[in-house]
């Protein structure tokens, strides 16, 4: 059967009714999408006691529940007579105190029947514990006493410095461990976030009980604190919260320079997987500056500085090659599209278990690893803070044994070259939406571990007075564009950008001139 042929009026109302449902479909999915993720958004309770300690919790449903206390201090705040304070107290932590015995509080901690910890960073000290539910208010226990009423005996400390120097012992004997602490030294002129997390050898006996005691009285006060919770009821925690923290009184301002006066961070992910580009082809010596205004200094107040260093290492299995540029802090908008450059560039180890969506096609694996068999582990970093944060790429290979190929200064220009990619050409949008829902997925999935998710809850009310909400972050994940990549990098890293690189080595040889190597790809090099 035949009908007559459509005249065109016909015809472009059809395609215009066509357009329309198409456009419908597309809001209809894109509103579906919206809701599912604001839906997973649990809801969040915050509730501040008089002396000014915020109390939160996170409403998910589970058969554990997780409580910690996440306190504003941390080896960023030490001035160089406390270096190694908070190492020390990371290690004291849930021993002896003012109530309990050694036996006691290891009787407690048994009873508690989940897994307690205390963990030290540049911007934050936690303790946090996780158990089954009724076992709240024995963790909540146990961790304010160890705040409160510690004993810090002679005994323990003793015993502890022992531990502190195995510990240093074991890290540094582990370039891939060692190596981000010298990075952050040399980035930071080794004060503030350049202070070393472990307590230096050379203090681990100078550390004592007064030492400690008039750092927790300076840094330990309830305005600096947070006790966030994940599956209690929120009037119960916040009943807890006022039985064991009540008597802490509020503290005068404490004054201190511009570059150490920071609170703990939310963690973005570390490396994450993506799709490839192109080859390594092209130098960006051959690509023209676009002419952009740029903003001032990233973080006038911070004490980044930048530098090179090189530790020789002849018996080193590898030699080690760092570059960092100092990327936005934690409330800095552009935050988001550092995290997906981050994710963009993704690399890892020369084998992998993995495959599509385990970063084997990222674009250090594809145009690095792939084509360089004498490199071992090459990846992108992204360390994060509050007013600052170290971007960049690393790389461990086999030294030379004769072949320039295997030499520092071969291998930098290939780190540099990806760097420079992000400068001076587009992001295929398909890439970029792989690595944007692939960093969205990260942080969601992160968040499916209750430990995970009540640090996150107890780090963000330090940082924002509030939690973000996933949707917020996955929102701000989709707004990056592939300008707003360009303009970012070129912020951080452009000819222009008012920083300095670090740029770190180990190993058998130095990485030669490495400003010529900068400058020959178009990165910034002051």
């Amino acid at each position: 059967m035949t009908g007559r042929p459509l005249s065109r009026a016909a015809l472009q109302a059809l395609h215009a009714q066509s357009k329309r449902l198409g456009q419908n479909k597309k809001a209809l999915q894109q509103a579906k999408q919206r809701v599912s993720t604001q839906a997973s958004d649990p809801p969040v309770r915050i509730s501040t006691l008089p002396n000014g300690l915020r109390v939160a919790t996170e409403s998910t449903p589970g058969h554990f529940s997780s409580v910690g206390l996440y306190v504003d201090a941390g080896s960023r705040y030490e001035q160089p007579d406390e270096l190694g304070v908070s190492h020390f107290l990371d290690r004291m932590a849930f021993k002896t105190t003012r109530n309990r015995s050694e036996e006691q509080m290891a009787a407690d901690i048994d009873a508690l029947g989940g897994q307690i910890l205390c963990s030290s960073a540049r911007e934050s000290i936690m303790y946090q514990s996780s158990h089954f539910h009724q076992g709240t208010p024995l963790a909540l226990s146990l961790i304010s006493d160890t705040v409160l009423n510690p004993a810090f005996s002679r005994e323990e400390l003793e015993a502890q410095r022992e531990a502190a120097r195995y510990e240093l012992r074991e890290v540094s004997s582990k370039p891939e461990m060692i190596l981000p602490e010298v990075l952050h030294d040399v980035a930071y002129g080794g004060e503030g976030l350049g202070n070393p997390l472990l307590c230096p050898e050379e203090r681990i006996d100078l550390i004592d009980e007064n030492l400690m005691r008039r750092f927790m009285k300076k840094w330990y006060t309830p305005e600096r604190m947070v006790i966030a919770g994940a599956g209690m009821d929120h009037e119960e925690l916040v009943d807890l919260a006022d039985k064991h923290f009540s008597r802490l009184m509020k503290s005068s301002p404490i004054r201190v320079s511009s570059g150490t006066q920071q609170v703990p961070t939310n963690l973005l992910g570390s490396t994450s997987p993506i799709s490839a580009f192109k080859a390594l082809t092209r130098a960006a010596s051959s690509y023209k500056t676009r002419d952009v205004q740029l903003p001032p200094r990233i973080n006038p107040g911070s004490s980044y500085v930048g530098g090179h260093r090189f530790i020789h290492d002849p018996n080193s299995e590898f030699n080690h090659v760092y570059l960092a540029y100092e990327g936005v802090g934690i409330h800095d908008d552009d935050v988001y599209a550092v995290a997906t450059m981050q994710v963009l560039l993704g690399g890892g180890g020369s084998f992998s278990a993995g495959g599509p969506g385990k970063g084997m096609y990222s674009r250090l694996y594809t145009h690095i690893l792939n084509r360089f068999p004498q490199i071992d582990h090459c990846a992108s970093f992204h360390h994060i803070y509050t007013d600052s944060s170290l971007f960049g790429l690393f790389a461990s290979f086999i030294p030379s044994s004769g072949r320039q190929a295997d030499s520092p200064a071969h291998i930098l220009p290939h780190l540099a070259h990806q760097l420079s990619l992000l400068l001076y050409s587009n992001v295929p949008s398909a890439e970029l939406a792989r690595a944007k829902n692939q960093l969205k997925s990260s942080l969601m999935m992160a968040l499916e571990s209750r430990a995970v998710e009540v640090e996150d809850l107890g780090r963000q009310i330090l940082v924002h007075g509030r939690k973000v909400p996933i949707s917020e972050m996955c929102e701000k994940i989709d707004a990056v564009e592939v300008s707003t990549i360009q303009k970012v990098a070129t912020r951080i890293y452009g000819p222009r950008a008012l920083t300095r690189p670090t740029v770190v080595v180990m190993g058998r040889e130095d990485v030669g001139d490495y400003h010529g190597v900068l400058r020959k790809y178009g990165l910034a090099d002051e």
